[in-house]
């Protein structure tokens, strides 16, 4: 007598998550319209609609790999089960290459606006703090609480680094800027910089205070295989 085991031990449901949504952000992310990201799929561009459209639906297992695939990027990824893993969790890759980025690259890679991570000393010791960032004018600019850590940066050396790691491909970048902080106190230019901020501070809350990163060195590096 046989026994179905698949029958039995069914793969496992997708992990919940907005999935429309991410699926979304992925395709946007690569450039790539619906039409495009249906046709490598290997499904119609309704159904993929359908998906984005409606967080809810829970498609096949084998659906999930292909849009993956197609997405660069892991089935975890796209239905939010990384959600609380730090990046990075994967293998590296067998030959990886190593590159430094040229001065340009990092400014275009820095632009892509985002959550940076700001180094800075306070009387504890060094810590590095998230933060909700923007390029403007060539500087980096972010909102914070007067009271609040990234506050600190205001009147001292910092450094700022954002990346980007690619767990599916075990490929990724980062880029660091050193600089001075400083607290912006003129309102006109205060009232400029929310205007032309790319995104308002994740943290809610009252944030009004505005510090500016000028940097004076900035290098990036870049894994690929």
């Amino acid at each position: 007598m046989t026994t179905d085991r698949t029958r039995l031990n069914p793969p496992p449901a997708a992990p919940g998550g907005d999935l429309g949504r991410r699926l979304t952000a992925r395709r946007v992310q690569l450039g790539l319209t619906r039409e495009e990201t249906a046709g490598r799929a290997g499904m119609a561009t309704s159904y993929l609609a359908h998906l984005e459209q409606h967080p809810g639906v829970t498609p096949g297992q084998s659906t999930l790999h292909a849009l993956a695939t197609v997405l660069r990027t892991t089935v975890a990824g796209l239905t939010g089960a990384d959600a609380d893993l730090p990046p990075g969790p994967g293998k590296a890759g067998h030959a990886p290459r190593f590159t430094e980025l040229s001065r340009t690259e990092c400014g275009d890679l820095l632009s892509s606006h985002g959550v940076g991570r700001l180094a800075i000393t306070t009387e504890h010791g060094p810590v590095i703090v998230p933060v909700n960032y923007s390029v403007i004018d060539g500087t980096i600019v972010f909102r914070t609480a007067r009271d609040a850590t990234p506050a600190l940066a205001a009147g001292a050396p910092v450094a700022f680094e954002v990346d980007r790691i690619d767990d599916a491909f075990a490929e990724g970048w980062s880029v660091l800027a050193r600089g001075h902080g400083r607290r912006v106190s003129d309102p006109v230019e205060a009232n400029l910089l929310a205007a032309r901020a790319y995104s308002l501070p994740w943290a809610g809350g009252g944030r009004d205070t505005w510090v500016r990163i000028e940097p004076y060195e900035v290098t990036g590096r870049r894994i690929e295989v």
